[in-house]
Formats: structure tokens, C-alpha cells, sequence
């Protein structure tokens, strides 16, 4: 059993990519490393990123899509991609949700608004970092992972 040399996480034998963090194995194996928090962009493979740019898109519109057809296993640039945007969703929608609570003491009248734009930009980011190949995490919600 290897583990990535980038997050930590066990992986099986012979894999060229890590299936947590996509990052590219070339051959190494490390001992067990703490996984450090994604902050920084991580190497994608230029070929996985030309072939899956589509779905990396979806997986910011409908983040499901990927899940439910298996393209986030194929893929390290998808399952980085769908990793994204599932966190945006949950944000959103708990921000949402608590702006919608808060907006009996007027400052969800202002929080709502602002979220939304915020929602839109984190949005507007991931799908620019799918389209340039780029596998950088989101501001502030980025470096959480939740699909391995």
C-alpha cells in the first residue's frame, strides 16, 4: 500500500494519479504524511484536463452528474472539479439558509444579496480554473475535501 506524497491518504499500488487529491504519483511512494490543508493548486495532467473539461464544468452546474456517471473515478481532474463544486453547493446553500433565517433582523435583507454574488463569483472562478487546466482550490471553502 503507497500513500500520496501531496495529502497522505492510502492509495493503491500501480496508480499514476493520487484518487483524493489528483496529484501525479510518478512512481513514488512515501510514508504515511499528515494531509495538509489544500491551499496551494495542484498539477493536472494535461491530457486528463483537454479530455474532461466538460464534465469539470458540470460538475459546477449540477455537481451530481459526475457522481451518478462514474466520471469523477476516471478522472482525478473531475473528481478535484466535482470536489469543488459539491463544497460550493453546501456553502451556498447553508448560507443561504442561515441568511434567510436572519432575515427577520433586516441583516439577511443585506447578508442574502452579498452571498449570492459570492456564490456567483466562487462560481465564475471554478469554471475559469476547470477551462485554463488548472486544479486550484476556491477561496475560503476550497481547501475542505468531501468526495474521495
Amino acid at each position: 500500500m503507497a500513500f500520496c506524497a501531496k495529502c497522505g491518504n492510502k492509495m493503491e499500488d500501480g496508480l499514476k494519479f493520487c484518487p483524493s487529491c489528483g496529484a501525479s504519483v510518478a512512481g513514488k511512494s512515501t510514508a504515511p504524511v499528515k494531509a495538509a490543508a489544500q491551499t496551494e493548486e495542484l498539477q493536472a495532467d494535461p491530457d486528463d484536463a483537454e479530455r474532461n473539461k466538460g464534465m469539470a464544468i458540470i460538475a459546477y452546474i449540477l455537481f451530481f452528474v459526475p457522481i451518478l456517471t462514474g466520471d469523477h473515478k476516471k478522472s482525478p481532474f473531475v473528481m478535484y472539479h466535482t470536489n469543488q463544486g459539491t463544497i460550493l453547493f453546501i456553502a451556498s446553500v447553508a448560507v443561504m439558509t442561515v441568511s434567510s433565517i436572519l432575515i427577520v433582523l433586516i441583516i439577511g435583507m443585506v447578508l442574502m444579496p452579498l452571498c449570492a454574488i459570492a456564490s456567483l463569483v466562487f462560481f465564475i472562478i471554478g469554471i475559469i480554473n476547470v477551462v485554463n487546466g488548472r486544479m486550484k482550490p476556491l477561496p475560503l471553502i476550497g481547501k475542505y475535501t468531501i468526495i474521495k
